[in-house]
C-alpha cells in the first residue's frame, strides 16, 4: 500500500505543499490560511488516511510522542497486564510506548536505557533493576521525565507509583493468624529490591507481634533459577518442615511453582495447608481450589503513572516530585 505524502494531500485538495505543511503542523492560523481550506485539508488529510513521519515530526519538534516502558518480564501477568494498561492511556493521548523486559539483569537494563535515549523517546516508565540507581540519575540531568513503578531507591528524588507492600503483606499474613495458622512460611526471592524486602518485613513483623515468628520458615529461592529449580526447592524445603500449615508466596511466578511442587509431594490445599499470593494470575482462579491472592492495582498505577510522566513532560521545569502509595487489595478465594 502506498504511503501518503503531503504532496498527495496537497495535489487532492488543490492547494500548495507548504499550506499543507503549514496545516497538518498547527500553524495555518499563525500563516493567514483561511479557516475554510484549513478544514478542507485536514479533511482530505483525514480521507486519505494520512500519518506523518515519526523521524519528521521528531527533526522538527524534538519530540516523538513516544514512552519507553522497561519493565522486568514482559511475560509476567502482572507486567503484562500493566503494560496494556499503559498502552491504553498512552493511546488515549496520542502517544505510542515502546515496551521492553529486563530479565532483572542490570546490563540489560542499561542497555534498554542508552538505546531508548538514542530513539529519542519522550519520557521513561520504569521498574528498575538492583544497580540501577545511577542511571537513573544520569536521565534525570539529562531532564528526562521518568516516573518508577513498582519499586524504588528510597532517597532518590524521582516519582513513582508503587502498592503499600509492607501493609500488604502483614495484612495477610495476620489474615492467616486469625483463620488460626500457626506455623507459616513465607516463599521470597534472593532479590533485594525494595519490595521484595518490604513484603518480607510486613511478614516478618505480623508473626513477631503475635509471638510466633520462626526464621526457619523462610525460604530464598534464586531469582534466576528456572521454574524447575523453583519447583525442586519448594519440595525439598516443605519436606524439610512438614508442619507448615500456612505459606505466602511473595510473587506470582513463585505461587505457580509452589502449586505444581504440592501437586508433585501430595499437599493438599487448604486442607494440609492455607495459601496466599502475591499479584492475581488467571490460573489462580481455574485451579482447583481457587488461590487467595494480594492483587496490585493494576489500573490505578498505571493511569497514575502516565499522569506523572505527563506532568513532567507537559513542564520539566516546574513539576513535582510525586511518591505514591497505593493499597494492596486481599481477594479471599478457596485456599485459606
Amino acid at each position: 500500500m502506498k504511503k501518503i505524502t503531503i504532496k498527495d494531500i496537497a495535489t487532492e485538495a488543490e492547494v500548495s505543499i507548504s499550506t499543507v505543511s503549514f496545516v497538518i503542523n498547527g500553524k495555518g492560523e499563525k500563516m493567514g490560511i483561511s479557516a475554510a481550506v484549513i478544514k478542507k485539508v485536514q479533511d482530505v488529510a483525514e480521507s486519505l488516511n494520512y500519518r506523518p513521519s515519526m523521524i519528521a515530526t521528531s527533526l522538527r519538534t524534538g519530540k516523538t510522542r513516544s514512552i519507553g516502558l522497561i519493565v522486568e518480564d514482559i511475560s509476567n501477568q502482572f507486567f503484562a497486564d500493566l503494560a496494556r494498561v499503559i498502552e491504553d492511556e498512552a493511546k488515549n493521548i496520542d502517544y505510542r510506548v515502546f515496551y521492553c523486559s529486563t530479565g532483572d539483569d542490570d546490563e540489560r537494563s542499561e542497555e534498554l536505557i542508552h538505546s531508548l535515549l538514542q530513539a529519542n523517546v519522550d519520557g521513561f516508565i520504569i521498574t528498575p533493576t538492583k544497580n540501577l540507581e545511577e542511571k537513573i540519575d544520569l536521565l534525570l540531568k539529562l531532564k528526562k521525565p521518568v516516573v518508577l513503578i513498582d519499586r524504588y531507591f528510597p532517597g532518590q528524588r524521582v516519582s513513582h507509583v508503587v502498592v503499600d507492600n509492607y501493609e500488604a503483606s502483614n495484612s495477610a499474613t495476620k489474615f492467616l493468624i486469625n483463620k488460626g495458622c500457626k506455623n507459616i512460611a513465607v516463599v521470597n526471592s534472593t532479590s533485594e529490591m525494595v519490595q521484595m524486602k518490604l513484603r518480607e518485613d510486613g511478614y516478618r513483623d505480623a508473626l513477631k507481634e503475635n509471638g510466633n515468628y520462626n526464621e526457619t520458615l523462610v525460604l530464598h529461592i534464586d531469582y534466576h533459577s528456572n521454574e524447575e529449580g523453583r519447583i525442586a526447592a519448594i519440595v525439598n524445603f516443605f519436606e524439610k518442615n512438614p508442619d507448615i500449615d500456612a505459606v505466602l508466596f511473595l510473587a506470582n511466578y513463585m505461587g505457580l511453582a509452589g502449586l505444581q511442587a504440592f501437586r508433585r509431594i501430595g499437599i493438599s490445599i487448604p486442607e494440609d495447608i492455607s495459601v496466599i499470593c502475591f499479584d492475581d494470575h488467571d490460573s489462580f482462579k481455574l485451579h482447583t481450589p481457587t488461590i487467595t491472592v494480594v492483587a496490585q492495582p493494576i489500573e490505578d498505577i498505571a493511569i497514575k503513572s502516565i499522569q506523572l510522566l505527563m506532568s513532567q513532560m507537559t513542564d520539566m521545569e516546574t513539576f513535582k516530585v510525586e511518591k505514591s502509595l497505593k493499597k494492596g487489595n486481599l481477594i479471599i478465594r478457596e485456599s485459606v
